[in-house]
């Protein structure tokens, strides 16, 4: 990526074509990246202790459960002659080192949660002690990342799925492997028994070493200031809880820059000046206040010529749709209605296009990546050209998250990714397909094997 000088120049446009540079990725670009993707994956499932695939809470997790058995429960919960066991299924959307279908070691924190005691400690046994504390007839009997979740939620409405994919606060995906391609596993019963395994590949930490990642200096220091700096790279790149972070620089290095402001003449309101005061649904809104829902993002076209901005000589309809982001620019940022133009509104509406497409696009790799490591895709040979496939069975991925399920045209924007790099034949037989409440659902499926394996080995 081009580098960034500060944010000081005599030539305005220039800067704005520097930023818009540093945002674009081209299809050689999304190639490396896969590709390093694919390294750390490789890594992930020959050890442990790799990033990727690898309480205080739990009392009120306990309450909260107790309350919803006593109005919920089909059957008489909590009636001391009734002795059953309700099983359950935890869902738990941090990175563990799962040892077993009902045990699982916090390894850290992500998504800007915080709970330094509870690492280290198996998530499990914290929320089954809080249970027994409380002398719940519950038991926990299956632990199961989100991803994971949405995968068997889809792959049980869908008749199968080789991939859950979470787009939504933070980012993560879980696939099925060949146990074979686990060689951590040597010598293990799993190992010996074969077949197939959900793998949680944890990706929002995906290029922590910062080797390959496309950094600006606005997501620097979005990092520099997070809860963990140099952590969950990716996830800090795709995830809806950092994009509107990531825009919120840029437009306050505009208004900051020198000799003259770029932006809202120089003025900037608290919600601005706040880390984290601008929220991606903003830039959700403003999206669907410039194009709708129904139209691709154009964040690939050259950064437009704000030197020369005219507000006299634009067309009526570019004009309606800029006025539609200024009164959301007004409302949501807390300015005066007089201290936005409209060519602010179309330098708002540019930076949250950078942005929001820059995710998208990364969002197409981390799909892609699966595909590749199970087999399904293969990369373009050195004239651009695409292995023929003969299979034409659909390939199920599974989706939850408000990105890719609220965004104005995020899996569009994925699924071009995704077509430059696996090929449009390949491209068109990904059934990408939601997963509404996966994780939940997710985990109540797998409590349910779970139950009856249990079942079966006590017969």
């Amino acid at each position: 990526m081009p580098p960034i000088h500060a944010l000081s120049t005599e030539d305005q446009q220039s800067l704005f074509n520097d930023i818009d540079r540093s945002f674009q990725l081209s299809p050689q670009d999304l190639v490396d990246l896969t590709k390093a993707f694919l390294h750390e994956i490789s890594l992930g499932l020959a050890s442990y202790g790799q990033p990727m695939a690898i309480m205080c809470t739990a009392d009120y997790l306990a309450d909260s459960v107790d309350a919803f058995l006593t109005t919920h429960a089909a059957s008489a919960y909590g009636d001391s002659r009734d002795t059953d066991v309700v099983h359950l299924g935890l869902t738990f959307s941090f990175p563990v080192e799962q040892t077993a279908l009902g045990s699982g070691t916090i390894l850290t924190w992500t998504k800007g949660f915080s709970a330094k005691n509870a690492i280290g400690h198996d998530v499990v046994k914290l929320l089954q002690d809080a249970f027994d504390r409380k002398h719940m007839h519950v038991k926990c009997i299956a632990l199961v990342n989100d991803t994971v979740g949405a995968l068997l939620s889809r792959a049980y409405t869908a008749g199968g799925c080789i991939l859950g994919a979470i787009f939504g606060t933070g980012t993560n995906g879980a696939y099925v492997e060949e146990v074979a391609k686990i060689t951590k596993l040597a010598n293990s019963p799993a190992a010996a028994k074969g077949g197939h395994m959900v793998v949680n590949t944890e990706w929002g930490a995906f290029n922590n070493c910062r080797s390959h990642l496309p950094f600006t200096p606005f997501d620097n220091s979005l990092d520099r200031v997070s809860i963990n700096p140099s952590f969950q790279a990716f996830e800090k790149f795709i995830s809806g809880m950092y994009l509107g972070e990531i825009t919120r620089n840029i437009l306050i290095s505009l208004i900051d820059a020198s000799p003259k402001p770029l932006l809202f003449s120089g003025k900037s309101t608290p919600t601005l000046n706040k880390q984290y005061g601008l929220d991606t649904s903003v830039m959700s809104d403003i999206e669907d206040a410039w194009e709708g829902p129904n139209r691709s993002l154009s964040g690939d076209q050259p950064a437009p010529e704000f030197a020369k901005f005219d507000a006299t000589s634009l067309p009526p309809n570019i004009s309606k749709k800029l006025e539609r982001i200024r009164s959301v620019v007004v409302k949501q940022f807390g300015f005066q209605d007089a201290e936005v133009t409209l060519k602010d509104a179309a330098i708002v509406r540019w930076a949250c296009s950078l942005v929001a497409r820059r995710a998208a696009l990364l969002s197409g790799v981390a799909v892609a990546t699966v595909l590749f490591q199970t087999g399904r895709a293969s990369f373009a040979d050195k004239d651009g050209k695409f292995p023929a496939h003969t299979d034409t069975e659909k390939i199920g991925v599974g989706v939850d998250g408000s990105l890719i399920e609220h965004y104005p045209n995020f899996e569009r924007t994925l699924r071009e990714s995704l077509r430059s790099l696996v090929g449009e034949d390949i491209e068109k037989r990904v059934d990408i397909g939601m997963a509404k409440d996966g994780s939940g659902v997710g985990a109540a499926l797998c409590a349910l094997q779970a139950s009856k394996q249990l079942k079966q080995g006590s017969s």
